[in-house]
């Protein structure tokens, strides 16, 4: 990671023959993100004009923990993960960014560090805010201000909910959590299963996993016909089954249909885009933890 050259590419943000959006295109795709749930609408347009839009090629270091913080961005395409490294290097992943998201936590304190390093997965299109503009919006619009409160919330449930499946299960429910966890964030529905681009390296990073066990695992799973692994996807071919051993469903969700299942706490996953494989990404912000968030696993 470190020999990665963080390559910053603005793009208009006027429409034209490259497909890049203006300002109200733009307002009408952040909407629904977290940064601006129920925040009003010339509110969201005065906000959007004061950032300057990005773009990040797969594999760059957005940046490193210790960095000072000095932007707020908001993920809009692609991919991004955040992780920390441990003093021998070993890597461990806090999250999986999705569009829609802040891919960090905007913290309003001036002279912050990041906590982790962010790194993209894949090419991405951000927005950002300089810190002290940001801080500026916060202080006029209440709503962006009630949105950064609950965004931090919830982070902090979702790190302690990953610290109580690390410290007390074992390693079968750990890995189907997760894995259920990222059908709601980045499944998509293909013919008859889900499939997730997720390598086996990154699930052991998110999950306290060797490679060997994460392996092993899906390994059994794939005979029992629950899931399908492909060279850095894995199909899920049932739902319930997989939430069983997750310990998060219920015995009469056994055979629920595919893509909405019912939970143990009552939770409905229908999140999932029916796409085929000729099609685009699309940006789906109502993945991010509202349709399956991790309070649902107390």
């Amino acid at each position: 990671m470190n020999g990665r050259v963080k390559n910053r590419t603005e793009y208009s943000s006027r429409s034209g023959e490259s497909g890049v959006l203006d300002v109200k295109e733009m307002c009408m795709l952040v909407s629904s993100s977290e940064l601006f749930v129920d925040v009003l609408s010339g509110e969201i347009e005065e906000i959007v004009r004061r950032a300057r839009p990005l773009e990040f090629l797969s594999g760059d270091v957005i940046h490193s923990e210790g960095d000072p913080i000095t932007q707020v961005l908001l993920l809009l395409e692609g991919r991004i993960k955040k992780s920390q490294f441990s003093e021998n290097g070993q890597e461990v992943i806090l999250r999986l960014v999705v569009p829609g998201e802040t891919i960090s936590v905007p913290t309003l304190l001036p002279g912050s560090k990041h906590s982790s390093a962010v790194q993209a997965l894949q090419d991405c299109k951000v927005l950002a805010w300089e810190f002290a503009t940001f801080n500026a919006m916060v202080e006029r619009f209440p709503g962006l201000q009630e949105n950064v409160d609950l965004i931090l919330l919830s982070r902090l449930d979702d790190l302690t909910q990953r610290f109580c499946e690390v410290s007390t299960k074992a390693t079968s429910p750990r890995l189907a959590i997760s894995l259920a966890y990222l059908v709601d964030r980045i499944g998509e529905r293909v013919d008859e299963h889900i499939e997730l681009r997720v390598s086996q390296e990154i699930l052991g990073q998110m999950t306290g996993m060797t490679l060997n066990s994460v392996w092993r695992l899906l390994s059994i799973w794939k005979g029992q016909g629950i899931v399908k692994l492909r060279r850095g996807i894995v199909e899920i071919h049932s739902l319930p089954r997989l939430l069983g051993f997750a310990e998060l469903v219920d015995a009469s969700a056994q055979n629920a249909a595919l893509g909405v299942e019912i939970v143990a706490s009552g939770t409905v996953i229908a999140g999932i885009n029916k796409k085929s494989h000729d099609d685009p990404q699309v940006y789906r912000p109502d993945l991010s933890w509202s349709c399956f968030s991790r309070r649902d696993f107390h």
